[in-house]
């Protein structure tokens, strides 16, 4: 009981973005099963996860929504209050990653997923979804949680990509966005602490997810990754949702502003 009660979430709501497939789904899988009714907040359709909750005795809905565009966000935030009354938990887990170099040289042999050079709409389109989208739900989810006094629990997704550059591949947007979440994350846990509302983020390493397997990783990265990894492997999505609960549970009720690595040691070395 007494577990439950610190790390429970029954009656709370928990809103996940981007929780169509991998880390995502997962943490709106462990969230429902904690207790939270969970809302999926995606552009493309959740039916999947849905089904993957409710086979679970959890319950859970679906509204569609760029979270880079703010109109959009209002709506979705907006149906939500309708629905469900009222907002307790945000983890903002859509993103958006490519592998590209700032500058390619003439003549520069091109051969694997690292090749081209990112263009400048390239570069904002990663720092829209992966910072200001976060950043417009999250204004959007703490503008509820002020109006109708709750203490709730705003939960970022960054990287372990934000403290260190990741190798071989090229990244620089990806990083850039990833450290400016992290900063963001610290400076919203200022500016709302007096609301109770706690801002933290979670930095994870590498998650073996359909996303960072082949087709959409190469065997060749891949292969540079794997001496790299001091615990020799990638994380299993279900090892971040101790983490997530941790931090959208009352156990952390001290605890904001903070960036939660979890990398099996990976950023140590």
């Amino acid at each position: 009981m007494y577990l439950e009660e610190i790390f429970g979430q029954k009656g709370k709501v928990a809103v996940v973005t981007g929780a169509g497939q991998g880390i995502g789904q997962v943490a709106a899988l462990g969230l429902a099963k904690a207790g939270a009714e969970v809302v999926i907040v995606c552009r493309h359709g959740a039916d999947e996860t849905v089904k993957k909750i409710e086979e679970a005795g959890g319950k859970a809905y679906y509204v569609q929504c760029d979270v880079t565009d703010e109109a959009q966000v209002k709506k979705a935030v907006d149906t939500i209050i309708e629905k469900s009354g009222h907002i307790d938990v945000l983890f903002n887990n859509a993103g958006a990653c490519y592998h590209k170099k700032a500058i390619v040289l003439e003549g520069e042999d091109l051969h694997n997923e690292n090749d081209g050079e990112a263009t400048i709409d390239e570069w904002r389109r990663i720092l829209d979804v992966n910072l200001t989208g976060e950043y417009i739900m999250s204004v959007a989810v703490a503008r509820t949680m002020i109006a109708k006094g709750i203490k709730g629990s705003i939960i970022n997704m960054a990287s372990m990509s934000g403290t260190i550059v990741n190798i071989p591949q090229c990244q620089a947007a990806y990083n850039a966005s990833k450290a400016g979440v992290m900063h963001m994350t610290k400076s919203l846990a200022i500016e709302w602490a007096d609301y109770g509302i706690r801002v933290n983020s979670l930095s994870p390493g590498y998650v073996g997810t359909p996303m960072s397997q082949p087709p959409f990783v190469s065997q060749e990265l891949l292969d540079a990754w794997a001496p790299l990894f001091p615990l020799h492997r990638m994380a299993k999505p279900e090892e971040l949702v101790p983490a997530i609960l941790y931090l959208a549970s009352p156990a952390a009720g001290y605890t904001t502003g903070s960036d939660l690595i979890v990398d099996g040691g990976y950023s140590v070395v």
